[in-house]
């Protein structure tokens, strides 16, 4: 099992130390090796090791996020996949039908993905009437899944909270936003 460095701040080390030496005196015995992490995530204000482990991958997965969108952007699009796929969505930019092609799907989800607000927590229902207002085929369920499938929202273990992934569009999706975004003027 290989090893990662989980940072461990506090903000106040005597209110840490007083936490880790109450939890320690209402013990009997030496804690165990998980139990001791457990305290010591307690003291520090996490609910338990787990908790503070699962926070500290989403910070690994939100630095690489910021890394790649660093990284520069596909040079062309191809004009003639952002034809067809432009069929797919009416004139005031919603789209019409799912795409049977799989080639055509990520594009027409870059769309959706660019009308969700950024940095921002939303519910499902939130979500949902998002999805509602930019398709017209009554499947919000399957795009909301389609979603998160392609790693554009990340959405909590329990499904109530959803956020866009701020990643930057392939050139096929960012070509398609500008045109539906200029169709809409």
């Amino acid at each position: 099992m290989s090893r990662t460095m989980i940072p461990l701040t506090v903000g106040d080390v005597s209110a840490f130390a007083r936490s880790l030496g109450g939890q320690l005196a209402r013990r009997d015995g030496t804690p165990g090796h998980l139990e001791l992490l457990n305290m010591l995530a307690r003291s520090a204000g996490w609910r338990n090791f787990q908790h503070l482990r699962a926070r500290q991958l989403d910070q690994d997965a939100l630095d690489r996020d910021c890394r790649e969108r660093a990284a520069p952007a596909p040079s062309q699009a191809d004009p003639q996949l952002v034809r067809r796929v432009l069929r797919y969505f009416d004139a005031q930019g919603r789209l019409i039908r799912w795409p049977g092609k799989f080639s055509h799907r990520l594009p027409c989800l870059w769309v959706l993905w660019s009308r969700l607000p950024a940095r921002e927590t939303l519910s499902e229902p939130q979500v949902r009437e998002v999805l509602e207002r930019w398709h017209l085929f009554g499947d919000h369920a399957l795009l909301r899944r389609e979603l998160c499938d392609n790693a554009l929202v990340e959405r909590t273990p329990d499904c109530r909270e959803y956020r866009r992934r701020e990643r930057r569009p392939t050139a096929e999706g960012l070509a398609l936003i500008e045109r539906l975004n200029r169709r809409a003027e």
